[in-house]
């Protein structure tokens, strides 16, 4: 059942979860005053809540330049030891269709933590895009968007550990539960990507 929450401001978000957790997922159109259409894209579930996000023109302003340019700020360890904090843009997160159907094509079609098919599936970074996890076939896995939303940005061993996933992988064989687990070896091979723009 569909439901309406309290009025909402920008500063009440997390602002980097915005082109992250927070994305495009439809359109909403006005035939006037009194009469707004959501329409959402074609696989796109029905939401289960609708939050008003009351904006003025600064607002409108900082959220396009977090949706549009897409910037994320992550933590690099500098040769001298040190952390330094540094700007990743996300629309490098892009990935091209080529290698998600690779991806797609070498998983079976299948989610590999559920084994859901017959459905729209993702592709899921192994390493993080946040962490600097690069989009290509080895740092990819089909996922369905389920299970892809609730990784989230949890750290693929730690992912192997978490109850959902524990609960979900049940409907793997065996031998595909290894070859997950068998995948945290071979991510110390992938080079992560790190395009600095500046440091703040």
């Amino acid at each position: 059942m569909r439901t309406w929450s309290d009025l909402m401001k920008l500063r009440d978000l997390h602002f980097y979860d915005i082109g992250n957790k927070i994305g495009l997922t439809g359109a909403v159109f006005a035939e006037n005053e009194d009469t707004v259409y959501l329409c959402m894209f074609p696989t796109q579930p029905e939401p289960k809540k609708i939050v008003p996000l009351e904006m003025s023109l600064e607002d409108w302003k900082e959220f396009l330049q977090q949706v549009d340019t897409q910037e994320v700020e992550v933590l690099r360890k500098g040769k001298d030891g040190n952390l330094s904090k540094i700007i990743l843009r996300k629309t490098q997160r892009l990935i091209e269709q080529r290698v998600s159907w690779a991806v797609y094509r070498r998983d079976g079609y299948r989610c590999r933590y559920c084994n859901a098919e017959g459905i729209p599936l993702t592709v899921d970074h192994l390493i993080t895009w946040e962490a600097g996890g690069p989009s290509i076939e080895d740092n990819l896995v089909a996922a369905c968007r389920k299970c892809n939303k609730t990784r989230g940005e949890t750290p693929y061993e730690q992912w192997l550990k978490n109850p959902y996933y524990l609960r979900v992988s049940q409907k793997l064989s065996e031998a595909q539960r290894a070859a997950n687990i068998e995948l945290i070896a071979s991510l110390r091979l992938v080079a992560r990507r790190m395009t600095e723009r500046g440091e703040r």
